[in-house]
């Protein structure tokens, strides 16, 4: 008995491991965009033609996909493999790991003012 809660509380730790990594890559890549969006006309000029909002689309689509699977693709697999309780409980941690840090940003957002 004591053998499988051990093994079950490894397994959640690695749970919350792996949403802590999820939410890691989806500020990085936030990050990373955001930078790109703030730089991007020193970087590539100011564009008055059709190729700044089409582009800025198709950021915006490559976004949502690539922050999509991070924080929703795993659980997904997980729920149709019928891990049903480990797939919502990495959803719900890995969106706590990005709350925790929208929170600690915004603290220190407030902080520099």
């Amino acid at each position: 008995m004591l053998c499988i809660y051990l093994l079950k509380e490894l397994y959640m730790n690695k749970l919350v491991q792996r949403s802590f990594f999820n939410a890691l890559g989806v500020s990085v890549y936030i990050a990373a965009v955001a930078t790109v969006i703030r730089n991007g006309e020193k970087v590539f000029g100011q564009m008055d033609n059709v190729l700044g909002p089409i582009t800025f689309l198709l950021l915006f689509v490559i976004s949502a996909a690539i922050t999509g699977s991070l924080v929703i693709g795993k659980p997904v697999l997980m729920y149709l493999d019928g891990a049903k309780r480990e797939a919502v409980r990495l959803f719900l941690y890995t969106v706590g790991w990005l709350a925790v840090g929208m929170i600690v940003l915004l603290g220190v957002a407030i902080g520099l003012r």
